[in-house]
């Protein structure tokens, strides 16, 4: 994805946003799903167990939700990425209190700080319509697993049927914004959110991107009539 200002009119980036509302931002991931999105996390710990993974990278990782789901799935060896100091500092907060062990790292997956085939499975949970660039995203992904690694990708998607599609658009102009704005007091964060989805959903082919560096492809898991996806690409 590429764009890296929140508008045209503002020089403030999408990392600078996570910082200011790293704080309220577990709680608005629930509220603006309704909780589902735990529902979406459970399943891509499911589909990741059957990996049997010993290297773990959680990528856009947030405030650590997923390295701590890994840890209770029994995923010992464990690092998270993420752009935002913010978000970081939260995870921090969180995994010492649930005294966990991961390597945090302060970073862009356009360039992963991790050398060569470090990691058997690497996730990531809507970040990737906040990559820079997709195409050099995915390739750094491949360079660090592992072959026969999978990258699992966790990302809102647009409905294929036309009512659900209808309702979700109104859901994604209305709701978000408007409840997002409410809670965190922050109008310019939720406005992005809202539109950045929108804009994924419409023109970016996740598994062709995969394909084209350098992964094969299983079969895309569709959630929730569609509103979100599971990727998966394993590296040849």
């Amino acid at each position: 994805m590429k764009g890296k200002h929140l508008s045209k009119d503002t020089n403030d980036t999408v990392e600078q946003m996570f910082n200011r509302i790293a704080l309220r931002y577990d709680f608005l991931n629930h509220f603006l799903s309704f909780g589902i999105d735990k529902r979406w996390r459970k399943k891509l710990i499911k589909l990741s167990k059957t990996d049997k993974p010993e290297k773990t990278l959680d990528i856009a990782t947030g405030t650590g939700d997923m390295l701590i789901a890994f840890h209770k799935a029994g995923i010992q060896s464990l690092a998270g990425l993420d752009p935002s100091s913010g978000m970081l500092e939260q995870a921090k907060i969180k995994l010492e209190k649930a005294n966990i062990q991961a390597d945090l790292k302060e970073g862009f997956c356009e360039k992963i700080p991790y050398s060569d085939n470090q990691f058997d499975l690497i996730t990531v949970v809507f970040g990737i319509r906040n990559f820079k660039n997709l195409n050099q995203s995915f390739s750094e992904i491949h360079r660090v697993l592992k072959p026969g690694g999978k990258a699992r990708l966790l990302e809102f998607s647009m409905p294929k049927n036309a009512i659900v599609r209808l309702f979700y658009k109104l859901y994604l102009k209305g709701f978000i914004p408007l409840w997002g704005r409410i809670i965190s007091k922050d109008k310019a964060a939720y406005q992005y959110l809202s539109a950045s989805i929108k804009e994924f959903s419409k023109t970016i082919e996740v598994e062709k991107q995969l394909d084209e560096n350098g992964f094969s492809t299983e079969k895309t898991q569709l959630l929730s009539l569609g509103i979100s996806s599971i990727y998966t690409g394993i590296k040849k």
